[in-house]
């Protein structure tokens, strides 16, 4: 997504792939086709797996995240400013290389427990990096049902 853009990138579906020696995996085809190479890395906020967004939209959740929580951000507030730095430093830039593969160092990778086997999962706005024992324990605790009753 471009500055000018408001278009949200919808990326769909789960692949599985390994993390390799170097600490790299590839993203799938499709999600490489709609987004830029220039991508940003967070832990989620409970450090469960990764996040991956665009710059802008890594922003724009920032943002998100205090119109949510206190109804916006203030930059006169020390506690936002504060809790502003700490989602910052826990984000770093990355770039897509030619074959298709995004770089997790290895500090990251073991603060959300990614070892060998993951699963990229797509999201509306950005995708996930999930450890692949932790997803499929995830995913036999969702009820869908609860959507539709």
């Amino acid at each position: 997504m471009s500055e000018t853009s408001t278009k949200i990138v919808d990326l769909n579906g789960a692949f599985r792939y390994k993390v390799d020696a170097k600490g790299r995996v590839c993203l799938p085809a499709k999600f490489r086709r709609a987004l830029s190479n220039d991508l940003v890395i967070t832990k989620s906020p409970d450090n469960e797996c990764l996040f991956v967004f665009e710059p802008d939209a890594f922003n724009a959740w920032v943002d998100q995240l205090f119109i949510d929580r206190f109804g916006a951000y203030s930059a006169s507030n020390k506690n936002h400013v504060r809790l502003r730095s700490a989602l910052k430093a826990r984000a770093f830039d990355c770039q897509v290389d030619a074959a298709g593969r995004i770089v997790l160092p290895a500090d990251v990778r073991h603060d959300v427990h990614v070892e060998r086997d993951v699963v990229v999962v797509g999201n509306t706005g950005y995708f996930e990096i999930w450890d692949a024992s932790r997803y499929d324990d995830m995913t036999k605790e969702i009820d869908l049902s609860v959507l539709f009753s």
